[in-house]
C-alpha cells in the first residue's frame, strides 16, 4: 500500500514519516536547511507479512502545490497530517479539496503536536477536523491524536497502517504498463534512472519500454519496487528503473511517463468531466489554466461543451486544450489551478482522448460523452458503436481504456459487434449497421448504373468513396467480400457492378473495335497510340479517341497513359508478371520488367515505367524508392494469367 502525507506546511508530516520509519524522507539540502519539505520525499517501511508500507510525503507550502500534486495522483491511502496548536488551515482546507478531487476515499487523520495543547484545545480541534471531513470522500477516517516528535501514541496509528495495509486489495495488474515520472537522476554504472509509481500494467528487467511523449525508446537495465531490488514491478508499486537508450537524463522531465510503447499516443487535447467545488469560483468557456495530469504540469484552457459557465458545485462536459503533448487514458483523474497557480479551479476526469475536430457540441455527442462518465467500458463501446456509421475503431478503443488483449476480445464479443481486422487494427460494427452499409453500396451501385449505363462499373476505391468515404480500406473489403460471395454484386476485372447491368456498348462501336484491336494485339505490351492508330487505319484521330474513351468505360481497354490504352488482356498479363517479380526480387523495378516484356527492343524503359505507374495509380502496387510492391490491401481486381 502506498501512503501519501497531505496537510499544511510545519504540521509535522516528515516527522510522523520518521517516527513511522524510521527515515527521514527530506533528502535536499536545502530541506535539511530550512527545515521544511520543498519537494517529493519517500520512505519505506517492512511488514511482518513481508510486504513493504510505502510512503510519498509531500511539501505543504502553497506554491510547493505543483509538487505535492506530481506525487498524490497514484496513492492508495491518504494520510492528512493537521496540527493541534494550529488546527486546521488553509493548505489543510486545500490538500483535501485536491484529494477528493482526485477521488481519494480511503485514509485516516493524524492530530500531531497534541504534547503542545490542553486536553480542551484536543477536543475542540477533533471536532473542527470532522466539520472539515464532512461531505468529503474521507468523511469517515479515523483521527489519531500523538506526537510525532516524542512518539506519543503513534504505534496506534501505525497499527492501524499495517491492519490497512494487510486488508487492501491487491491493484490488478491489468492492461499495458505506464508510470507518471516524478523523478529522473544518474547513478554510477547503472545510468538514467527514473522513478515513479506505476498506474498500470507490469514491467521486468530487459522489458522494452518508451519514455513518452519524447518518443524515447529504453530497455530495462535495473528495477527497485519499494526500494528492494526487483525482476518485476507492477501496478501500485513504487518503482526506481535504471533505463538503457540513446539518450541523456536531461532528456527527461517530470511530468513524463514510462509505458509500453503500444501507448505512446501524444495528445495536446482530451474531453473529460469538470468539477468546480463548492466555494470556488465559477469556471469560464476558455479560461487560462494550469493542468496538473499525472506528474505533468501544463498550461492549457477549458474550452466547455454543454454550457457557458460552470458554476461553483456543479459539473460539465469540457475540452481540454494543452500548449503541449503530454499523455493520457481514459479514467485519468487531473487537477486545474488558474493561470497564476494561486488557487485550485476544478478537477476532472479523462472521457476521450480521440475527440472529434468538428460537431463536438451536437447533441448525440454529448449524449456519448454522458456514457462515457460511466465506468463501464460496455456501455461506452456499445453507445459508440450505435453512432459510428463507419465502424469503432477497436484498437484505439482498446488503448484508451488500456485493456489488456483477452480482455478487450471479450468484450467485443460482449458488445455483439462484427469485427474487421486487418494487421493491427479492428473496426467494429453493430449488425443493423453493417446490414446499412450493405444496403448502401447496393444503392450506389443502383444510381451509378442509372446515370452512367455505358460504364462497365465502379472501380472499388471511388465506390467506396461514393458509399461511405470514412470506412476503411479493409472493413469496405470485407463488404464487398461478403457481397461477392452472395452474389449481390458481380467483379469484372477492375469493376464492381449489380448481377444485372451490363454496360451499353453500340454494335457500332463493337464493330469499329474488331476492326482495331488487330492493332493493338500485335504488340499487346506496347500497342500504338491514339495518333498511330489514326496514320495506320485512316480513322480520324477523335474519333479513335472518342471510342477508346466509351470502350475503357465499359471495361474493354485500360488507359495506361494519355492516348495509350492496352486490353484488359493485355493488362491482366502485365499484372502477372508484375507479381512474379515481386516474388523473386520483393518488388519490379523498371529495367528487369522491361527486358522481361520487350526482349526484342520493341519497347524502351519509358513505356516500362507509365506501365509500372498505372499499377501505382490504380492501387495495384505502390512504390518503395525504386521498387513497385504489390499492396496487400489491394483494391484493384485479383488478377491472374
Amino acid at each position: 500500500m502506498l501512503i501519501g502525507t497531505a496537510g499544511h506546511i510545519d504540521h509535522g508530516k516528515t516527522t510522523l514519516v520518521k517516527a513511522l520509519t524510521g527515515v527521514d524522507a527530506d533528502r535536499l539540502p536545502e530541506e535539511k536547511a530550512r527545515g521544511i519539505t520543498v519537494d517529493l520525499g519517500y520512505a519505506y517501511s517492512p511488514l511482518p507479512d513481508g510486504s513493504v508500507l510505502g510512503f510519498v510525503d509531500v511539501p505543504g507550502h502553497e506554491k510547493l502545490i505543483r509538487n505535492m500534486l506530481a506525487g498524490s495522483t497514484a496513492i492508495d491511502f491518504v494520510l492528512l497530517v493537521i496540527a493541534a496548536d494550529d488546527g486546521p488551515m488553509p493548505q489543510t482546507r486545500e490538500h483535501l479539496e485536491l484529494l477528493d478531487l482526485l477521488d481519494r476515499k480511503q485514509g485516516a487523520v493524524a492530530l500531531t503536536k497534541i504534547n503542545a495543547v490542553s486536553p480542551e484545545r484536543l477536543e475542540q480541534v477533533q471536532e473542527e477536523i470532522m466539520e472539515l471531513l464532512a461531505g468529503t470522500g474521507l468523511r469517515d477516517s479515523p483521527i489519531f491524536p500523538l506526537s510525532g516528535q516524542t512518539g506519543e501514541d503513534v504505534p496506534a496509528l501505525r497499527e492501524y497502517l499495517e491492519a490497512a495495509a494487510a486488508a487492501w486489495p491487491t491493484r490488478p495488474a491489468k492492461g499495458r504498463f505506464r508510470l507518471a515520472i516524478d523523478r529522473r537522476f544518474s547513478i554510477t554504472g547503472a545510468g538514467t534512472v527514473v522513478t515513479g509509481t506505476a498506474h498500470a500494467g507490469t514491467i521486468t528487467v530487459g522489458q522494452t519500454v518508451m519514455v513518452s511523449p519524447a518518443g524515447l525508446t529504453a530497455r530495462v537495465r535495473g528495477l527497485h519496487v519499494q526500494d528492494r531490488e526487483a525482476e518485476t514491478g507492477r501496478a501500485g508499486d513504487r518503482c526506481a528503473i535504471a533505463l538503457k537508450g540513446d539518450f541523456d537524463k536531461q532528456d527527461i522531465e517530470r511530468g513524463m511517463w514510462l509505458i509500453d510503447p503500444s501507448l505512446h499516443l501524444p495528445l495536446t487535447r482530451f474531453q473529460a468531466e469538470l468539477r468546480v467545488p463548492a466555494g470556488q469560483q465559477p469556471v469560464k468557456h476558455m479560461q487560462t489554466v494550469h493542468v496538473h495530469l499525472g506528474a505533468d504540469d501544463i498550461m492549457g484552457r477549458v474550452a466547455l461543451l454543454d454550457c457557458k459557465k460552470v458554476e461553483s458545485g456543479s459539473t460539465a462536459l469540457a475540452e481540454i486544450l494543452l500548449e503541449r503533448e503530454t499523455l493520457a487514458l481514459r479514467g485519468d483523474r487531473f487537477i486545474l489551478r488558474d493561470a497564476g497557480a494561486r488557487r485550485t479551479v476544478g478537477g476532472g476526469r479523462v472521457l476521450d482522448i480521440f475527440p472529434p475536430t468538428r460537431h463536438k457540441r451536437t447533441e448525440q455527442r454529448l449524449a456519448l460523452l454522458d456514457q462515457m462518465r460511466q465506468d463501464d467500458p460496455l456501455v461506452t463501446l456499445q453507445t459508440l458503436a450505435k453512432q459510428a456509421a463507419a465502424g469503432v475503431d477497436l484498437q484505439r478503443f482498446t488503448l484508451a481504456w488500456n485493456l489488456a488483449d483477452e480482455e478487450a476480445e471479450k468484450l467485443w464479443e460482449r458488445a455483439g459487434l462484427k469485427v474487421i481486422r486487418d494487421r493491427e487494427t479492428a473496426t467494429g460494427f453493430t449488425q443493423p449497421a453493417w446490414k446499412a452499409l450493405k444496403a448502401r453500396l447496393l444503392d450506389t451501385l443502383a444510381r451509378e448504373h442509372d446515370n452512367s449505363p455505358d460504364m462497365i462499373g465502379v472501380e472499388p476505391d471511388r465506390l467506396r468513396r461514393m458509399t461511405a468515404a470514412r470506412l476503411g480500406r479493409a472493413p469496405f473489403d470485407a463488404l464487398c467480400n461478403e457481397l461477392l460471395a452472395s452474389g449481390q454484386i458481380i467483379q469484372t476485372r477492375a469493376w464492381l457492378h449489380l448481377p444485372t447491368h451490363r454496360a451499353n456498348v453500340t454494335d457500332e462501336d463493337r464493330e469499329q473495335f474488331a476492326r482495331l484491336k488487330p492493332l493493338l494485339d500485335e504488340q499487346p505490351y506496347n500497342p500504338p497510340r491514339v495518333r498511330d492508330v489514326f496514320h495506320a487505319t485512316g480513322v480520324p484521330e477523335h474519333e479513335v479517341r472518342q471510342l477508346f474513351k466509351r470502350l475503357a468505360r465499359a471495361g474493354e481497354l485500360y488507359p495506361v497513359a494519355h492516348d495509350h490504352y492496352f486490353t484488359a488482356d493485355a493488362v491482366a498479363e502485365l499484372a502477372g508478371i508484375v507479381r512474379q517479380l515481386n516474388e523473386t526480387y520483393d518488388g519490379a523495378r523498371a529495367a528487369p520488367f522491361r527486358d522481361i516484356l520487350y526482349p526484342d527492343g520493341s519497347g524502351g524503359r519509358k513505356v516500362a515505367i507509365r506501365i509500372l505507374e498505372f499499377f501505382d495509380r490504380i492501387g495495384y502496387t505502390r512504390r518503395v524508392r525504386d521498387d513497385h510492391v504489390i499492396r496487400e490491401d489491394s483494391t484493384a481486381p485479383p488478377w491472374s494469367v
